[in-house]
């Protein structure tokens, strides 16, 4: 039971009693009074009956309406992956020789009649021909090895190398070697039949070979004399491959 109640049903007991004030109360009734108006006492106070206050009418929340975002598809980016320039090839540039700084000297030498000369820097030596011993399964062009102080020599048959379009029996029978030119510091020896003379020659005496292409053993040629300057380093690279001038 709420407070409430239990407070009007006390105070109904109470006014009951009120109206019966002129019967003679018995001492247990008189008791009862007295407990009834020291209970009563502390709600001396009507009590008002509690306001209940009315529920405030909410207006209903309307929840927003949430458009869904328009997706616009957008095209994947594609990130640039820049890319370092090739290096440039750079080509090594040519070695000069030094017989192509100013003034050099040349050795002039016959092989069947024909004129050539070498830059004399270019000379490993000059020997005299000497036994040559032939070996088998090498080229036409390559005489044979000949010994000289417990060093090898690979004699090369200049005429043939040179020239082998007009080497014919005839011209082999003219041949007459006497001496092996040494190609720098190599095992290699151009086979020829005399020796003619040193010379010193200036630059423009001579008609380089400027371009690439055949015949790279070819330096030029030594415009007076109209004969052939060897490049020795371009000679001994064909000579090692087994290849003769054609090449």
């Amino acid at each position: 039971m709420s407070d409430l109640q239990a407070s009007q049903k006390v105070m109904k007991h109470y006014l009951n009693a009120l109206l019966t004030d002129d019967v003679v109360e018995t001492p247990i009734q008189q008791a009862k009074k007295q407990q009834l108006n020291e209970l009563l006492a502390p709600v001396s106070a009507p009590v008002k009956a509690p306001v209940i206050a009315k529920p405030a009418v909410v207006a209903p929340v309307t929840a927003p309406v949430v458009k869904a975002p328009v997706v616009v598809p957008v095209a994947p980016v594609i990130e640039q992956v820049k890319v370092a320039p090739a290096a440039p090839v750079v080509k090594a540039a040519p070695v000069v020789k030094e017989y192509r700084k100013g003034r050099f000297q040349a050795l002039f030498f016959t092989v069947a009649g024909l004129k050539i000369a070498l830059p004399l820097k270019a000379l490993g030596g000059i020997h005299k021909v000497m036994p040559i011993n032939s070996l088998p399964g090498q080229p036409e062009w390559l005489k044979g090895v000949m010994l000289y102080r417990e060093q090898k020599i690979n004699v090369v048959d200049t005429a043939l190398w040179v020239m082998p379009e007009k080497y014919d029996q005839e011209l082999a029978e003219k041949l007459n070697y006497q001496y092996v030119i040494m190609l720098g510091n190599s095992h290699w020896g151009l086979a020829c039949d005399t020796l003619v003379n040193t010379i010193a020659l200036e630059q423009d005496e001579v008609k380089w070979r400027e371009t690439e292409g055949k015949r790279p053993w070819l330096a030029g040629l030594i415009k007076e004399h109209m004969c052939a300057l060897l490049d020795v380093d371009a000679l001994i690279a064909l000579l090692a491959k087994g290849m003769n001038s054609q090449h």
